[in-house]
């Protein structure tokens, strides 16, 4: 089972009919113990880090999130999702995010022509392989944000290019992020999700 941790900040409902779309069995949930039993996590987000880390606090999720992923279970982060797993956002002044990957959470810059937020299908560039990656070369995706997860080389997977090169996917461990929406990127998308779902039962005992 994949659960879809529930917070209000996120676009729950495209992500679970996208998840049922690759037969992939999953549910929206906020109980810690389901969170911990689950097999694959994932967070999806939409709206500012801050307030995002705030209402995971009040749901006392944080602690089984950290004690999910700190076991090894494989675990999803989409758009603000896979901001929240660095360590710092600078999104409303300064906050702790959930610490998985090193890097800090910025506003995207401004540039000539170039609006922020950056929102539109761009183009990935594949930076290193990871269990996600594989014929994402040039593929475009659906990107809706103003910031951008700074991090080590090592972590980044895919770039799309907006003036600089922004992070469309990072990784560590079991850990992933997909900065676009792959729920609103068509078959690339679904493909990614898919990836993601093969990879969570080659690496629980219960497939």
């Amino acid at each position: 089972m994949i659960i879809v941790i529930d917070y209000d900040a996120g676009n729950t409902a495209n992500v679970l009919r996208a998840l049922a779309a690759i037969g992939a069995e999953a549910r929206l949930s906020a109980n810690p113990k389901e969170i911990l039993a689950a097999d694959g996590l994932i967070l999806p987000g939409v709206g500012a880090f801050r307030t995002a880390m705030q209402e995971l606090q009040k749901r006392d999720l944080i602690g089984p999130i950290q004690e999910a992923v700190s076991g090894g279970k494989p675990f999803l982060g989409i758009c603000l999702g896979m901001q929240l797993l660095l360590e710092v956002g600078l999104e409303n002044g300064q906050t702790s995010g959930l610490g998985f990957i090193p890097g800090v959470c910025r506003r995207i810059p401004d540039r000539a022509g170039l609006p922020v937020p950056h929102m539109g299908w761009n183009d990935l560039q594949i930076q290193q392989p990871s269990a996600l990656t594989n014929r994402l070369q040039g593929e475009a995706v659906y990107f809706v944000h103003s910031y951008y997860t700074d991090v080590p080389e090592e972590y980044l997977d895919v770039t799309a290019d907006y003036g600089l090169p922004i992070p469309a996917m990072i990784h560590r461990g079991s850990v992933f992020g997909c900065q676009f929406h792959p729920e609103k990127s068509g078959a690339v998308g679904l493909g990614i999700l898919e990836k993601f779902k093969e990879y969570v039962y080659e690496n629980t005992t219960r497939y």
